[in-house]
């Protein structure tokens, strides 16, 4: 095949086996790669009720067609497993050398089980894997580890590390690469330590065969042209992300005080001029000319990574109003290998605990001493950071107090940073999207803010779905960077056209929008296998905090979710998907997306509708 190599490399850690698996070409023309590769694979050779943690979980690692090739940000994979923070299907995306690299060493997708008896590290270089030793590196940063391991195996390599927060098994710790990439929010950090996997190191030479190599580097050449003409390219070059902070404190959307409101009075001092007057360098994924990666030095002289996710939720959501400061709480999760969105969030509940005297200890908004201790207490599951590493869910449920309605998370994922008092598309966004409460599947709230604010009608779902297809499924199957089309507008049409040129296949945008309505469906026929006793229609609602406080302050002073709404919007996006009224795909959806299997699969823990 082109553009795919037709093989899984899967690894045995409990045995010390690794094995190399052909891949059925239909497996792939039908899931393509990334995400879902990731997803089918999860779904056919995991039981239902595995314990996230156990042996038996598997995390896999995923490229698609077009990593690694020219083209516009296209270093990029998909690691997934399932999550021991939310208990169903958990994957985050990551751009690193180790994508790459991967796909270069001629394997489509790696699959780890089992655990090792000791720590140890994945070598793979091209056709050839090693389970090596790697208790020389267990404790290690995730900055240590990668430095002693680009010394041994050379700087040409692609390497994931987890942290001490992988290891003590925090449950959202991520998968870090490149000082500073992280990916894998549901927790696949704590995957890989509960497997003693302290690191994968990748190397790959081979060629990728492509159907017709003139034409890729034709699309790509002009697809890179385009981005670089486009209006908003030198701006983004200055601020990437960053630039959000400003406008969501302008839309009443910056999450602040643990999403109680809308807008921070200090924003100022955390937004992309700050970051600008402090970027001492940038750094982007592989062959990517839009670079996200913007580095400042931080009040303790260090190089931190910053974008408008991480600055926001452990800037505003925690009152800390000093870019520096939120620098260095930055640069520990990554070294630490916490994610940042999880970690903002929990310890904005913690404060809000700490106020309302639901907790002894007293923890002060904006306070960067005692946070910064926080902190590193969660990596190393320390006195109250032993609380703080397992989610807001599970802190809410041992607090009690109420603190469950104000606890903001989706499914048991914590929200990412948009506040959706005055967003119900969002929310829904939230609510639906693939993994828990996340903004990668359908990012709607920029499209809300301009059509139509505060409405709840069918058009906005449509939308919701629209994205999601898009964002949370051909851009995570494929794989590549979702910015250059969300940021600069370039054309879909080049994606498709790329793949044509890889594959030989004549691929349309409407074969894709069905792969990305296939994927999603697939997820969701896990989740309900997972939570078959439990399911409910709440699972896709989220926290009582947005429906029942409205915001004290700000240009949309007085807003809040209206919860019948929203559920009538969540019907008619249930409806839309094909879904029944409990949010279950109907046997006739998964026959018609290809999945009559997954039919008869999920039929036998819950009653499936026509």
């Amino acid at each position: 095949m082109k553009g795919w190599w037709g093989r899984v490399l899967r690894v045995d850690l409990s045995r010390g086996e690794v094995k190399i698996h052909e891949l059925d070409k239909d497996v792939l023309l039908k899931f393509m790669g990334g995400r879902g590769l990731a997803a089918w694979f999860l779904w056919n050779e995991l039981r239902a009720g595995v314990d996230p943690l156990s042996p038996e979980n598997k995390l896999v690692l995923a490229v698609g067609p077009l990593t690694g090739l020219p083209g516009p940000s296209t270093g990029k994979m998909v690691i997934a497993a399932k999550s021991p923070l939310t208990g169903g299907y958990g994957d985050g995306n990551i751009g690193s050398w180790a994508a790459v690299n991967l796909k270069r060493a001629g394997f489509d997708a790696v699959i780890i089980e089992g655990r090792a008896k000791r720590p140890s590290y994945l070598y793979i270089e091209d056709d050839k894997a090693y389970i090596l030793s790697a208790e020389g590196l267990w404790g290690k940063t995730t900055f240590e580890a990668e430095r002693i391991l680009k010394e041994a195996h050379g700087k040409d390599c692609g390497i994931l590390t987890i942290g001490p927060a992988g290891e003590n098994k925090v449950l959202y710790a991520t998968i870090i690469s490149q000082e500073g990439r992280s990916g894998g929010r549901p927790g696949m950090g704590a995957v890989m330590g509960s497997k003693n996997l302290k690191a994968i190191v990748v190397k790959g030479t081979k060629e990728v065969s492509v159907a017709d190599k003139d034409k890729v580097l034709k699309i790509a050449a002009e697809a890179l042209k385009s981005i670089r003409e486009s209006r908003g390219y030198s701006f983004w070059v200055r601020q990437g992300t960053m630039a959000t902070i400003e406008w969501a404190q302008t839309a009443a959307v910056l999450p602040t005080y643990n999403f109680r409101e809308g807008t921070f009075d200090m924003y100022r001092l955390i937004d992309g001029y700050s970051m600008e007057a402090a970027k001492v360098l940038q750094r982007s994924c592989p062959g990517c000319i839009m670079p996200c990666g913007n580095v400042v030095m931080d009040s303790e002289g260090k190089y931190s990574e910053l974008d408008y996710e991480n600055v926001a939720m452990l800037g505003s959501n925690m009152g800390l109003g000093h870019l520096g400061k939120v620098a260095v709480l930055n640069r520990l999760a990554d070294e630490l290998g916490l994610d940042t969105i999880s970690l903002g969030n929990c310890l904005g509940f913690l404060i809000e605990a700490s106020e309302k005297r639901l907790i002894s200890e007293k923890i002060e908004w904006g306070e960067f001493k005692e946070l910064r201790e926080l902190v590193v207490d969660t990596a190393y599951r320390r006195g109250l950071g032993n609380l703080l590493a397992e989610g807001v869910k599970r802190m809410a449920h041992k607090i009690g107090g109420g603190s469950e309605r104000w606890a903001m998370h989706v499914k048991g994922l914590e929200i990412s940073a948009y506040d959706c008092h005055g967003a119900p598309a969002m929310a829904l966004a939230y609510g639906t999207s693939a993994i828990g409460a996340h903004h990668k599947d359908a990012w709607v709230i920029s499209w809300e803010v301009k059509v139509d604010r505060f409405g709840y009608g069918r058009e906005k779902v449509a939308k919701v779905i629209e994205l999601q297809r898009i964002r949370g499924g051909v851009f995570e199957c494929l794989v590549a960077c979702r910015l250059p089309w969300v940021e600069l507008g370039l054309e879909l049409r080049y994606y498709v056209e790329l793949l044509r040129a890889i594959t030989g296949y004549s691929y349309t945008l409407d074969d894709l929008y069905k792969l990305g309505d296939r994927v999603y469906t697939l997820i969701r026929a896990f989740w309900v296998r997972e939570y078959a006793s439990s399911w409910s229609i709440e699972m896709d609602i989220p926290p009582a905090r947005w429906f029942e406080e409205p915001l004290s302050r700000g240009p949309i002073k007085g807003a809040k979710l209206d919860r019948d709404k929203y559920l009538e919007m969540l019907r008619t996006y249930y409806s839309l998907r094909g879904w029944d009224e409990r949010g279950i795909p109907r046997v006739s959806t998964l026959e018609e997306l290809g999945l009559k299997e997954v039919a008869a699969e999920l039929s036998r823990f819950v009653e499936l509708k026509p």
